[in-house]
């Protein structure tokens, strides 16, 4: 019925808007972290027990996924940012293209065009006009090699 097509498509947008929040959170808990010097999870259990604002659940999936998947997703990062190591890059691209990095490959639940577009206007919003740019073309790269890049079956 109109009336359910119209109840699915309200929660479906406010779902996508929940989890355009819960990225940029976890865009701020990594930068923070990287910044500190400090594993992203002990970044992420000063927020949870600080609990203002709450951290949503998909943020704690998406940094305990970043985190525990670190060294990969760096080394793919460093294979696929022509001109740029991991440790030069501004540290906002940084967190982005981890995060990027970790749902295109890790997450099965995420559309790839939505990860990347997701990640270009965290870009637009949060660093600099030649980020968005930079942000899509690495991830764009790792995406039409993901199947190289996927993690095995455990």
């Amino acid at each position: 019925t109109p009336a359910t097509v119209a109840t699915w498509a309200a929660s479906t947008a406010d779902l996508m808007a929940a989890r355009s929040k819960a990225r940029k959170r976890a865009v701020d808990v990594l930068y923070e972290s990287d910044a500190r010097g400090v594993p992203a999870t002990t970044t992420l259990a000063e927020r949870l027990a600080l609990a203002d604002p709450p951290v949503n659940e998909y943020t704690v999936e998406l940094i305990e996924g970043v985190d525990a998947n670190r060294v990969r997703v760096d080394q793919i990062l460093s294979g696929y940012a022509e001109g740029w190591t991991v440790e030069r890059m501004p540290g906002v691209d940084r967190a982005v293209l981890r995060l990027g990095v970790y749902e295109l490959l890790w997450r099965s639940d995420v559309p790839e065009a939505v990860v990347i577009d997701e990640a270009v206007e965290l870009a637009k919003t949060l660093s600099t006009d030649e980020s968005p740019r930079f942000v899509n073309g690495v991830l764009a790269r790792v995406l039409r090699e993901r199947a190289d890049l996927m993690p095995a079956a455990d």
